[in-house]
């Protein structure tokens, strides 16, 4: 299976979804911003991948460490990379590496977004497989060494709408107080409106986080009851 992906910005036709499909710029400060495009991909372009990574995507679904513990990762994961890079290890876990060549419509896809997003570079790909409300995950920055100091991470979503929070880094102090199974909602509340943001990623939905994001920002999908269906998010990265 192969397809060749074209990016609604990149059409020259009028388009009826001109309105989600054009790009929103969030500057975070201190050289940290987002950029979000609700429908990236057609209609029919999504649910074809979105059947595609469901079916033939070999998914797993690791046991990790967290704080010292050992758990069953709450969502489904696949890695793809280039031949010779860095290994990928996070939480414990050290995923086996694909090739591109083993998934032509994510080759496909890579080129997509390349072409969206020009003078980026990406030579990874982390897959994720939502199956339900219960599936989440926490907290967290992808800033392992191997992404450098400024990664750019380039995520598109297809299936069930989920949220997607983001939340400037608490300093120690505030880390000391929190209480660790406050329910995420109600913790963002507690910040200032200019140190929280709140995406709901569409189906083929694009967002970017860029700059410092990873250092000073942390960001989750958490467990939603209203979330019933399968949700599979795509994040490129590049491994330096």
């Amino acid at each position: 299976m192969s397809l060749r992906f074209k990016a609604i910005s990149e059409a020259t036709s009028p388009n009826p979804d001109e309105k989600n499909s054009k790009r929103q710029r969030i500057d975070l400060g201190n050289g940290s911003e987002v950029v979000y495009i609700p429908r990236f991909l057609t209609l029919d372009e999504s649910w074809k991948l979105f059947d595609y990574l469901n079916k033939e995507i070999p998914w797993t679904r690791p046991t990790i460490r967290v704080f010292g513990r050992s758990c069953v990762q709450p969502r489904d994961t696949c890695y793809v990379a280039s031949e010779g890079l860095p290994d990928l290890v996070y939480s414990g876990y050290q995923p086996h590496a694909y090739s591109w060549d083993d998934f032509p419509p994510l080759k496909d896809m890579l080129e997509a977004v390349h072409k969206a997003l020009p003078g980026s570079r990406f030579n990874s790909l982390l897959l994720n497989r939502y199956k339900g409300r219960n599936d989440y995950v926490g907290w967290h920055a992808d800033d392992e060494k191997l992404y450098g100091s400024t990664p750019e991470i380039a995520s598109v979503s297809f299936g069930c709408e989920r949220e997607f929070l983001l939340k400037k880094k608490p300093s120690k102090s505030s880390q000391e107080r929190k209480v660790d199974d406050e329910p995420a909602r109600k913790r963002l509340k507690k910040s200032s409106n200019s140190d929280q943001h709140s995406f709901t990623l569409k189906h083929g939905s694009l967002l970017v986080m860029r700059g410092y994001t990873q250092r000073d920002w942390i960001h989750s999908v958490p467990k939603r009851q209203k979330a019933e269906a399968t949700r599979v998010n795509l994040t490129f990265r590049l491994v330096l």
